[in-house]
């Protein structure tokens, strides 16, 4: 990797399917195939919220392919003033691309999107070999995640 070599981060595009994102999400969990007009469909319906939910990658301009990605979105709530506050979710480096600080990059580009959207706090649920990672990025413990698949 060269020193010169620089790691954008930037809002997902339409032709980032064909960059490998789905490929890249199926490294975190269960990500079917998904045709392209499914994912034009789901890409629409997300660009519709506007600044309300933002899914953030970094492609490796050598290769043409995202090798990370997260997500942002925003809940207005009636609590704290009618406050907002900001979910994380689907943060994923490629494993080929780990070591080199892009999901740090990732997190404090989603960090600082709910900040400037006036989120009072942001939160996210991660396993616990991740722990110490995002404690690295300035997150701390709080409470306990719960969850009900339907599937």
């Amino acid at each position: 990797m060269d020193a010169e070599h620089k790691f954008g981060v930037r809002k997902l595009e339409i032709l980032d399917k064909s960059k490998g994102f789905i490929e890249l999400l199926q490294q975190l969990t269960i990500c079917d195939s998904v045709s392209d007009k499914e994912f034009e469909e789901r890409f629409q319906e997300i660009s519709s919220c506007g600044d309300d939910h933002l899914i953030c990658v970094i492609e490796d301009d050598r290769s043409g392919k995202i090798i990370a990605t997260g997500s942002v979105f925003i809940e207005k709530k009636f609590l704290r003033n009618c406050g907002k506050v900001g979910h994380i979710e689907d943060v994923v480096v490629d494993s080929a691309a780990r070591g080199m600080q892009l999901g740090k990059k990732i997190i404090e580009f989603l960090t600082d999107h709910a900040h400037s959207m006036g989120c009072y706090k942001v939160i996210l649920d991660c396993s616990l070999e991740n722990k110490a990672f995002y404690e690295k990025c300035g997150y701390k413990q709080k409470e306990v995640q719960m969850v009900k698949y339907f599937i």
